[in-house]
């Protein structure tokens, strides 16, 4: 019968790091699929109002964003603001930025534009239908209105 030799130094086997970078690139991979960037930086406030029927765009692409709502630094105001992509604007610069965001589509997708209007639920009405009206004469005439759900008070 043999005997077993416990008196000998036992060194501890290295690290297998060959499946290493496998597992870092998948890891980067998921979150690069599972991660959104918010593609504008809000500057206005918009606190939406509330709807007791709401449905949700099917096609994200396809839709355009206008903010309106109280600035959200004080030393620009108190006013109502309307905001363009990353920047305020006057209501007499939508039919410009209607004409840039079509241009920017691909052709077949031009006539399914919509225009989402994100508003801060104390906006005056009056200030919606100026940018309603020029809106009409971009000849952007799908328009939604962003609402969260819920009931009405």
């Amino acid at each position: 019968m043999g005997k077993f030799n416990k008196s000998g130094k036992k060194e501890m086997p290295g690290l297998n790091s060959s499946s290493m970078p496998d597992i870092v690139f998948a890891i980067l991979f998921f979150f690069m699929v599972t991660t959104t960037m918010r593609s504008e930086e809000l500057l206005v406030r918009v606190k939406v109002p509330t709807a007791s029927e709401v449905q949700k765009l099917e096609k994200k692409s396809l839709v355009t964003y206008i903010n309106i709502g109280p600035p959200m630094d004080s030393r620009l105001g108190t006013g109502t603001q309307m905001q363009l992509n990353d920047r305020f604007a006057q209501v007499s610069e939508i039919q410009d930025y209607i004409a840039q965001e079509k241009a920017s589509m691909n052709e077949a997708d031009q006539p399914l534009m919509t225009v989402s209007i994100k508003a801060d639920e104390d906006t005056r009405m009056q200030y919606i239908t100026d940018v309603k009206q020029a809106l009409r004469q971009a000849y952007a005439l799908k328009i939604s209105y962003s609402a969260r759900s819920g009931e009405n008070n």
